[in-house]
């Protein structure tokens, strides 16, 4: 793979970088110390983690909270609609964007994972990397521990279930379940 353009020109194109490379480490090294205030202020200080988090994410919707722990790659490829709750421990890595809609509930321990990494052997051992977005429509529910991973949307008015891990996209309105998370029942 070529070097031709910066590593960090490379991730924000959606092609084939080295997450270690020092023109990418700046921006995760900010979103480690925003994270770092916002897992450690007082809980009862909902102004400040808002400033905090409005300040590490791409967009933080109105009425929208997030309860630390948050762990983020870099927190601006992320945006947060209104009124959208995350319970503890959300993991965001948003080398891609990460679209979080309106009105969406998630349980604690939710992971949403842009970042994969090659099948061949070679690259791989080289510390090559890339990222497909997420997007998570509004009115959603994540229970409890669920996996979304690279590349997949999840459709409006959606609930999935604890646990779960979403390897591919998901239509509107639908309960799914389980590993990899497949549609049990139709919602609307």
């Amino acid at each position: 793979m070529s070097n031709d353009k910066s590593m960090y020109r490379r991730m924000l194109d959606g092609e084939p970088y080295i997450a270690d490379d020092p023109s990418i480490a700046r921006d995760s090294r900010r979103a480690q110390r925003l994270t770092h205030l916002i897992n450690t202020l007082d809980p009862t200080d909902h102004g400040r983690r808002r400033e905090l988090l409005r300040e590490l994410l791409g967009t933080f919707g109105e009425g929208s909270e997030i309860r630390p722990p948050l762990q983020c790659d870099y927190g601006y490829r992320t945006s947060v609609g209104d009124r959208t709750f995350a319970n503890w421990g959300l993991v965001c890595l948003d080398v891609a964007t990460v679209t979080i809609g309106d009105d969406v509930q998630i349980g604690p321990n939710a992971q949403l994972l842009t970042a994969t990494h090659p099948l061949e052997a070679g690259p791989r051992r080289d510390k090559w990397e890339y990222a497909e977005p997420i997007v998570i429509g509004d009115n959603v529910w994540l229970g409890g521990g669920v996996i979304v991973c690279p590349g997949v949307t999840i459709g409006a008015d959606t609930l999935v279930g604890a646990g779960s891990v979403v390897t591919r996209d998901l239509p509107t309105g639908v309960l799914a379940v389980g590993s990899p998370a497949r549609v049990i029942r139709n919602l609307l």
